[in-house]
């Protein structure tokens, strides 16, 4: 059972040892790390495996597509690491601040990355290939 201690302390109220969130945090970043190197080794052997059927440029689509998507991947789980450590950790308004300007800037590289493999903005609807092509 997680308990949790108020103290008062010079510098403000401290609540309690959250070791808990902590391990969690740090396990999530972890993870992220994880999957965003492996989309790097899947992406190089996946754009030589597709090189050996193809030209240059799908090998290119194709190592850009699984970066991508291992790098949205992460980004989203780096986002839930940080929002853990500041809202559980040190929920301080710099603190709080400092999340914000991650999350915007996280944010509009995911939106990026969609750009960039999709060839649309992320809130317009996907294209319905058309039963011809």
């Amino acid at each position: 059972m997680l308990s949790v201690v108020i103290t008062a302390q010079e510098d403000g109220v401290q609540f309690g040892d959250f070791n808990v969130a902590a391990s969690v945090a740090e396990g999530i970043e972890l993870l992220a790390i994880i999957i965003i190197a492996a989309a790097v080794v899947a992406a190089g052997i996946g754009a030589v495996l597709e090189r050996t059927r193809t030209d240059w440029q799908t090998s290119f689509r194709t190592f850009k597509m699984y970066m991508a998507r291992g790098l949205m991947m992460g980004l989203d789980l780096l986002i839930a690491a940080d929002i853990i450590k500041t809202v559980t950790l040190d929920p301080t308004l710099e603190n709080v601040l400092v999340l914000a300007i991650l999350v915007i800037v996280r944010t509009f590289l995911s939106w990026s990355l969609v750009v960039e493999t999709e060839g649309r903005w992320p809130w317009q609807p996907e294209v319905a290939a058309s039963p011809g092509n």
